[in-house]
């Protein structure tokens, strides 16, 4: 801005785009919370929701970005302002974050009730199929699966049997526990249980990637063969 003159309605735009661009570019929470609200709103239009259910949507998005971008905000500020650690800037990051996680929280349930009338058949659907399947076909599906693993554990080398390399233990017992809470949910509360298993899931595999264990193709196979194990002990067993 040219100093002796006060911004125009123009620059003052110009700004606010510039500070929405700079927290996409340099924090990946807010480059995430973009990708999810951009999946919610196209997935409402696809299932044509109601406009209230779309305006609580918007509301909900809008909540998580502002949370964020003022946790950005924050935290910039108080770089700024210390060098040192103090207790009391730890303290306001701390309720900056947790402003985000309340919106995220929110957020979430939010998306839930508008949508789990509308997936809670479909995925009920799906689960019938998938139990009255030929268990063969899904032996054969984790056969291929494990040679795959172990032709790229092969090829590639890396890892030990306990840490790193394909696949990723966690993932695998992560998203085995995730089809077995599916399939031993009742009918009722099946959808809300198996959300909730597989979000638990995907956090531990998230883990797994941010603590620099496993790669993203690391937690894949193993989300993969957990999944797939899962699916062939409660067909054959039950």
């Amino acid at each position: 801005m040219s100093s002796g003159r006060a911004p125009t309605v123009f620059d003052s735009f110009n700004y606010a785009f510039e500070g929405i661009i700079h927290v996409l570019r340099t924090q990946r929470n807010m480059r995430i919370h973009f990708a999810v609200a951009f999946v919610v709103i196209v997935t409402a239009l696809i299932v044509n929701v109601t406009k209230l259910e779309l305006i609580a949507l918007l509301i909900s998005i809008t909540f998580v970005l502002i949370a964020e971008m003022i946790n950005t905000a924050v935290e910039a500020a108080i770089d700024i302002a210390t060098t040192s650690f103090d207790p009391m800037a730890k303290l306001a990051k701390d309720i900056a974050a947790g402003s985000v996680l309340i919106a995220s929280v929110n957020a979430l349930a939010v998306g839930y009730l508008v949508f789990a009338g509308q997936f809670a058949d479909k995925s009920s659907h799906l689960l019938d199929r998938l139990r009255q399947a030929p268990a063969e076909l899904t032996l054969v599906a984790l056969v291929l699966t494990v040679f795959v693993v172990i032709a790229t554990k092969a090829y590639t080398g890396r890892g030990t049997p306990l840490r790193g390399g394909i696949p990723s233990g966690h993932a695998a017992v992560a998203f085995a526990g995730w089809m077995a809470a599916t399939y031993a949910a009742g009918a009722d509360h099946r959808f809300l249980i198996s959300s909730i298993a597989l979000i638990m899931a995907f956090l531990v595999a998230q883990t797994r990637v941010e603590s620099g264990v496993h790669s993203v193709l690391e937690v894949t196979y193993g989300a993969l063969v957990g999944s797939l194990s899962a699916l062939v002990v409660f067909q054959v067993f039950s």
